[in-house]
């Protein structure tokens, strides 16, 4: 779905009147509409009938976007992380916190549904390396740091309660990501049986990350910090993969069962950046959803560049 320019709203009995024209059909631009169908034969040959594709794609520099999909609610997975890292840095703009504050590291959190204590298992973590330090103190930069470009869930777990879902919503709302909703920590298994999930659309993701881009998300200094986190990410299998190597990204991952999302900022040489999401669910495993991103993210290269 493309979206360019409202319609304006003309009641139905002054059409019948003849007291006014009808609104003026928009046409996407030539440029805009070969990419969107592009994008759309990706998703066609690799999703077919059984997997589900969301892209949204905003271009900083023209303000040119392409939704697909992008309004569609899935579970968020990993990429509740970066809300997460956006409040703790507007907090510490805020003088309510530093980042070089300690949090003690443990492995014992409560459900937001019943209050029962759940502890998270190394191996289903993409990090392991925190749990060896258990019962000592960390600083909160460092585990954002872990948090991001480790995927750490025991970092999250550690930081979400400082950060305040409460308070993560409502800058979600003020920043236009309202369709994002960070509830929870990772494995909260009587969360997740009660339907209490964080989930997002590919729209709400992309406003996220073009707060980050353009210095919205928190201060400017610290919206170029949160960029250089991104940008230290580990897990670059979908949307850094489809640029040309060397290129800068700065991006965030998310995967559960069926469920693999990239959310990138790419900086083409010599332009302003652009924001790229990408979301699947049903895909057998995340190796399997990444030629689709990958392509995507190879398809919006090429139309923002030129690149053949």
């Amino acid at each position: 779905m493309l979206r360019f320019a409202a319609r304006v709203a003309v009641p139905c009995a002054m059409l019948l009147q003849g007291a006014c024209a009808p609104p003026p059909v928009f046409t996407p631009p030539p440029r805009m509409a070969g990419l969107e169908g592009e994008v759309r034969e990706i998703i066609r040959r690799h999703a077919g009938d059984t997997a589900e594709v969301s892209v949204a794609f905003l271009d900083l520099r023209t303000g040119d976007s392409l939704l697909v999909e992008a309004h569609r609610p899935l579970h968020a997975a990993s990429t509740m992380k970066v809300p997460v890292m956006l409040e703790l840095f507007r907090r510490a703009d805020a003088g309510e916190l530093s980042l070089g504050d300690s949090v003690m590291v443990r492995n014992q959190f409560r459900s937001i549904a019943d209050g029962s204590t759940y502890a998270l298992d190394p191996a289903d973590d993409s990090d392991s390396t925190l749990y060896a330090r258990i019962g000592r103190r960390l600083p909160v930069r460092a585990l954002i740091e872990l948090m991001i470009t480790r995927s750490s869930n025991l970092a999250t777990n550690l930081l979400i309660d400082l950060a305040d879902p409460r308070r993560i919503a409502r800058t979600m709302e003020s920043i236009g990501a309202g369709e994002m909703r960070v509830l929870r920590g990772v494995e909260d298994g009587p969360a997740f049986r009660a339907g209490m999930n964080n989930t997002t659309s590919a729209h709400a993701l992309m406003r996220v990350m073009a707060a980050v881009a353009d210095g919205r998300a928190a201060s400017p200094a610290a919206s170029r910090e949160m960029a250089e986190i991104l940008g230290r990410q580990e897990f670059t299998e979908m949307i850094p993969a489809g640029v040309p190597p060397g290129t800068r990204t700065a991006n965030k991952t998310g995967s559960i069962t069926r469920i693999a999302h990239d959310a990138a900022i790419v900086y083409p040489p010599g332009r302003a950046p652009y924001v790229l999401v990408v979301m699947t669910h049903g895909f057998a495993t995340p190796a399997s959803a990444a030629p689709v991103g990958r392509e995507i993210s190879a398809a919006v290269w090429r139309h923002v560049t030129g690149a053949r």
